[in-house]
């Protein structure tokens, strides 16, 4: 289903065949806000906006129009671990896609002049973040657990540090980090996968191997918290969490699992059920489960009615309790399995998704596991493995709580 290949340089192809018009195609690097080092924070995000405002072959609208004019999209995103450039266009303009990731990749040229336009993009986006609460209470939650290790960095940076970016340092920045070895073309749509081949050879693989300064060795430690924040919002907003798995734990299906019960994206989810259905308390109620290479965060956000602060606390304490101290039924595991089976097949419906997992996947794990793979690792998942893991990580000792009011 899935072919690969290695260039010599080290830069990694992923690729899948479908038959649409359309085709998705990016550039993952293992670099994200982790990675950054004291001055250097935000820095990563800030390369991801700078790498569109000129090369040593184009000026910011030749880069913008490349894609866009012939009806595509050119998009990048940030995370602490990765960063993605990608764009979705007519099958018929691969080559063209192809051909600009990679000068923007290796041939930014940071012009002072545009990156001084770009503080002032970055600097507003940091303050957007301000006016959505159920926002930056993420952020404000990270910078808390993983206080004093760079996982707490926010991605976007600080408005401090933004202003202090100059051309020569996200150069430095970036040569020392998009490197080869950490480089994998991600592409899902319809092309002769040994043309795929050929045009990565072309535009990715003249440049020489190199690897990383990055370092990844000092591991997190999560300390524990109760914090509330006067915001002055309306809503009072409540992020409870904790430490959970890394990517690499061989239960991570299981607490991807133990996550999609407790708080997933469909309306039975168990927080869903039993606080907003029945009371009435929220609009929104999720959780999410988030895995690093080395740690993992687990979250559970509401925005409440602020005199239901205390009983909704209770009620999603008692929730976790309930999951810790019995296991789900044969039936409930059954149904619990089928659900999350069918959600990711829907998710892997969208190309574009598909295009971002698969590169994700041969970037961290140098595979990719088909569908019906990851529904064995799922159907392998007991009850009792749920039920362990809920009462190792869940217990209402182990969580933290941050709350804007």
């Amino acid at each position: 289903m899935y072919q690969y290949h290695t260039l010599k340089n080290g830069i990694k192809i992923v690729f899948r065949r479908n038959n649409s018009t359309v085709i998705h195609s990016g550039v993952y690097i293992n670099i994200g806000s982790r990675d950054e080092r004291g001055s250097d924070e935000g820095k990563a995000h800030f390369i991801e906006h700078s790498v569109f405002k000129g090369t040593e072959h184009r000026r910011p609208y030749h880069i913008l129009n490349r894609i866009d004019g012939v009806g595509g999209e050119l998009n990048a995103f940030t995370t602490k671990e990765e960063t993605c450039i990608y764009a979705s266009s007519l099958a018929i303009h691969l080559e063209r896609c192809l051909e600009l990731f990679a000068d923007i990749i290796f041939h930014s040229t940071f012009p002072e002049k545009e990156i001084e336009k770009e503080k002032d993009v970055v600097l507003e986006e940091i303050n957007s973040y301000k006016d959505s609460p159920a926002e930056l209470i993420y952020d404000d939650f990270e910078q808390y657990i993983f206080e004093g290790h760079p996982l707490a960095h926010n991605i976007l940076g600080t408005p401090r540090n933004v202003r202090r970016f100059t051309s020569q340092g996200l150069r430095a920045f970036m040569q020392d980090n998009y490197t080869t070895d950490r480089m994998v073309v991600s592409i899902v749509g319809n092309a002769d996968f040994r043309r795929v081949v050929r045009l990565c050879e072309k535009y990715f693989g003249e440049y020489p191997q190199r690897e990383s300064a990055a370092d990844r060795t000092r591991e997190p430690e999560c300390r524990k918290f109760d914090i509330t924040l006067n915001r002055r919002t309306h809503q009072m907003h409540i992020l409870i969490g904790c430490q959970a798995v890394n990517i690499f734990d061989e239960r991570k299906v299981a607490f991807s699992l133990l996550n999609n019960v407790i708080g997933g994206p469909a309306m039975n989810s168990r927080l869903n059920v039993a606080i907003r259905e029945k009371y009435g308390f929220c609009y929104t109620i999720e959780s999410q489960f988030t895995p690093f290479s080395d740690t993992g965060l687990f979250y559970i956000y509401a925005g409440i009615e602020p005199e239901a602060c205390e009983r909704y606390i209770e009620l999603v304490h008692r929730q976790l309790c309930q999951l810790a101290e019995r296991p789900l039924s044969e039936s409930q595991l059954r149904a619990a399995k089928q659900q999350y089976i069918g959600q990711m097949a829907i998710n892997n419906e969208s190309a574009l998704n598909e295009m971002q997992a698969i590169g994700k996947s041969y970037l961290v794990f140098d595979r990719v596991d088909t569908l019906e793979e990851m529904q064995r690792d799922i159907d392998g998942v007991e009850a009792e493995d749920i039920r362990a893991l809920a009462a190792e990580l869940l217990a209402p000792d182990n969580l933290s709580y941050l709350i804007y009011r």
